[in-house]
């Protein structure tokens, strides 16, 4: 029975993963088939925490986020959750040693987003370390299996990309997250007189992180390079999006890639891939 708990779990997580987010289903299948499944195991229970802060309003979000962490710390600890998507995660945090600092650094971001900031560059750097750089080192766990000398070498490189991941959501979520959550991330922004200047000054920051990212993906086995390239290719058409739209659009409408140019993105990347073009 055992078994069949853990089949349920996993599912649950797959099922959270494909709901939320096509971008990153897409990019999953193309790992190997060994990686999927714990992969999907860390966006459920990313996505998990970032309801609480995100969507149910009428509760006790500082209550109820500090019981998740405490539960997520049992589970690990214990081995199993009656939380099926906490169940699924600590599997795979016990497996391939996911550290509970990473865990916590996480879970200190999405605690941030309890209260309505405008963001400097210190509370910038620390919220996209926990919300975005910390679970791609998480899922760099996964890819090399325990390696430490590898995880080491890569580190940087899947910091940046997750960097540059959060950076999009950002700029893709401006409406969202200023109009109606009282966020503003990016520091030194007042986003009242958020013009074209300021766009393409963020969007420079961003293509640096991928620049640096991109140097990493290469280096990754090929049980995962294909997938985090495919990632990486469809947040790139994200980004030149975002670039050719007008900065005042960006207030009043978020950004989306259709799925027909996502599966138009995905057979060029597989072409190039299978070239060796990357």
């Amino acid at each position: 029975m055992t078994e069949l708990y853990n089949k349920v779990a996993h599912k649950t997580s797959k099922f959270t993963t494909n709901t939320y987010t096509t971008s990153f289903s897409f990019g999953i299948a193309f790992f190997a088939p060994k990686l999927r499944e714990p992969i999907y195991d860390i966006y459920g229970f990313v996505r998990l925490a970032d309801e609480i802060v995100d969507t149910f309003h009428h509760i006790d979000k500082r209550k109820y986020l500090a019981e998740f962490r405490e539960e997520t710390h049992r589970a690990v600890q214990n081995g199993f959750s009656l939380n099926p998507i906490l169940h699924s995660f600590q599997t795979t945090v016990n497996r391939f040693g996911i550290e509970k600092e990473l865990i916590d650094t996480f879970l200190d971001s999405m605690e941030m987003d309890l209260d309505d900031r405008v963001y400097d560059k210190e509370t910038y750097d620390k919220y996209i370390l926990g919300s975005a750089e910390v679970v791609g080192l998480m899922c760099l766990k996964v890819f090399l299996d325990g390696d430490k000398t590898e995880y080491e070498k890569l580190k940087p490189f899947a910091m940046k990309l997750g960097s540059a991941f959060q950076k999009i959501n950002f700029l893709r979520d401006l409406k969202a997250d200023y109009q109606h959550l009282g966020r503003s991330y990016f520091p030194n922004v007042n986003l009242e007189v958020f013009n074209e200047q300021v766009k393409n000054r963020l969007i420079l920051e961003i293509e640096s992180d991928f620049h640096v990212a991109y140097t990493g993906i290469k280096m990754l086995p090929k049980t995962s390079r294909l997938g985090v390239w495919l990632a990486y290719v469809y947040f790139y058409a994200l980004l030149r999006k975002i670039k050719r739209t007008q900065a005042t659009h960006l207030l009043r409408e978020r950004i989306r890639i259709p799925n027909s140019l996502k599966f138009s993105l995905m057979a060029k990347t597989l072409v190039r891939y299978s070239f060796n073009l990357m």
